[in-house]
């Protein structure tokens, strides 16, 4: 059994932010998986289904992002559920944007949420990075991530949280590498036409290029001239000459 915690800020003014991919990224999981409806447990909404072979809760605290820890920690102590197995997915203000990263325990890189985490069920559990991006300016940070995305971001992020859920299992099954291998293989963008043709054609074009002695780059061998045409002074035939000959003789011995 596994417990999904999704970190985000309840409320419908902040259901498009940056902030609440964590969020974003839960639900999808859950309509991939048809997992719910939501219901209010462990001071948040809380859901429990199967994806594959194992049972999965998840839970998007409703505490806001700086008291996440108190919900979590009240279902994890509920469920007896150790931070090995739990998977919380949060927004990354230094992962370039609709990037993925996953490691177990760590540091919570001055994010408030997972700061309160660690202050209630420690720091042992697994983290699904999910990038923001930076705005490049400190001071911006706290506009960045309470502002919503983009039309064309948040599409962009609809496309990672589809391969995100398509690709879970195998974090499920331990392997959390192979999670993300796969997943960049899913979202990998597709190819632009002609993209995968290098070099420059032949002006000559394909109908008049040039084929290579097969011997190297040396002197080509030619074919032999044909023979010329007898001319007035060749020889003629030897065997007509003496038939003619002959006649002659006979015509003048008459």
């Amino acid at each position: 059994m596994k417990l999904l915690v999704g970190l985000g800020n309840p409320g419908s003014q902040y259901e498009g932010n940056r902030h609440n991919v964590g969020f974003m990224a839960l639900e999808a999981l859950a309509s991939a998986y048809g997992i719910g409806p939501f219901r209010s447990r462990f001071q948040g909404d809380f859901a429990d289904g199967r994806i594959g072979n194992e049972r999965v809760l998840m839970l998007m605290p409703g505490t806001y992002m700086n008291r996440s820890g108190q919900s979590v920690g009240e279902a994890a102590r509920f469920y007896k559920i150790p931070p090995s197995d739990i998977i919380v997915f949060h927004d990354d203000l230094d992962l370039a944007f609709a990037r993925v990263r996953v490691k177990q325990g760590g540091g919570h890189g001055g994010h408030n949420g997972l700061r309160d985490l660690d202050a209630h069920i420690g720091a042992d559990y697994w983290r699904v990075r999910l990038g923001i991006g930076h705005p490049g300016d400190k001071a911006r940070v706290h506009g960045h991530v309470l502002s919503d995305f983009s039309k064309a971001e948040r599409a962009e992020i609809d496309t990672l949280l589809g391969g995100l859920a398509k690709a879970f299992p195998l974090m499920l099954a331990g392997d959390a590498s192979g999670m993300t291998s796969r997943l960049a293989v899913l979202t990998k963008p597709p190819r632009k036409p002609g993209a995968a043709k290098t070099g420059t054609p032949d002006p000559a074009g394909p109908d008049t290029a040039r084929t290579k002695d097969p011997a190297g780059d040396g002197p080509r061998s030619r074919p032999a001239p044909p023979s010329a045409p007898l001319g007035p002074d060749a020889p003629a035939d030897t065997g007509l000459a003496q038939a003619l000959m002959r006649a002659l003789l006979k015509r003048g011995d008459r």
